[in-house]
């Protein structure tokens, strides 16, 4: 579809024809894109706007990774947060320091899961450090669980001992889920402390705790 089409369909009244003309842009490449994807950045409809911060990720410009920027400054839909998160972290490591700062004032589970996955694609242990650690002392429990599994890439790292820190705290946690998820990544850290402690949990009260314990072993 030619770029002139595309831009009528932006400015459609119907939601459906301005996400179709979003689609469209798959085909041409990010200088004739990222101006067109940008008329749409505040659209009424979130999925449009997700779209949008989608299609900025994979259309990188420098213009693009300021747009990025303003999305995440501006929206209040943590689903379009997430995904303009997603897509910064595709401009490689000087994405980081936002991502930081992203999920510093961004408590939503949605927002920081997507980081903490967005994260497997660096070398950045210092960063994946603090952001498990901000993300078990928060108060949302899917997102303390992630940060307790990431906790797991910090093993050949000279931040195993905090990571470690870290998942002994966990495993004395008044949570069943949150003793359950550190059970989970302790069998991975060689070391006396870990094994104590997962000789503790063997022990535990709450039957998903020991299950979590025995996953290693079969």
């Amino acid at each position: 579809m030619y770029l002139h089409q595309i831009a009528t369909l932006l400015e459609s009244s119907d939601p459906q024809q301005r996400m179709k003309g979003i689609t469209e842009l798959r085909h041409h490449p990010p200088a004739d894109a990222v101006p067109l994807l940008k008329q749409r950045m505040f659209d009424k409809e979130f999925l449009i706007r997700s779209f949008v911060a989608m299609g900025l990720g994979y259309k990188q410009t420098e213009d693009g990774f300021a747009a990025l920027l303003d999305i995440v400054a501006r929206e209040t839909d943590s689903n379009v947060i997430a995904e303009a998160a997603n897509s910064l972290a595709k401009y490689g490591d000087r994405a980081l320091p936002h991502l930081e700062e992203i999920f510093e004032q961004h408590p939503h589970w949605l927002v920081r899961q997507s980081i903490f996955a967005a994260l497997e694609e660096f070398t950045c242990p210092a960063v994946l450090l603090k952001l498990c650690r901000a993300g078990y002392e928060g108060d949302d429990l899917v997102v303390k669980q992630v940060a307790l599994t990431c906790l797991q890439n910090l093993y050949d790292t000279p931040y195993r001992a905090e990571a470690l820190a870290i998942l002994l705290q966990a495993a004395n946690a008044e949570d069943g889920d949150v003793r359950a998820q550190s059970a989970r990544i302790l069998r991975y850290f060689d070391d006396p402390a870990a094994k104590a402690a997962l000789e503790k949990l063997r022990k535990d009260l709450d039957f998903r705790v020991i299950g979590a314990t025995l996953e290693g072993l079969v």
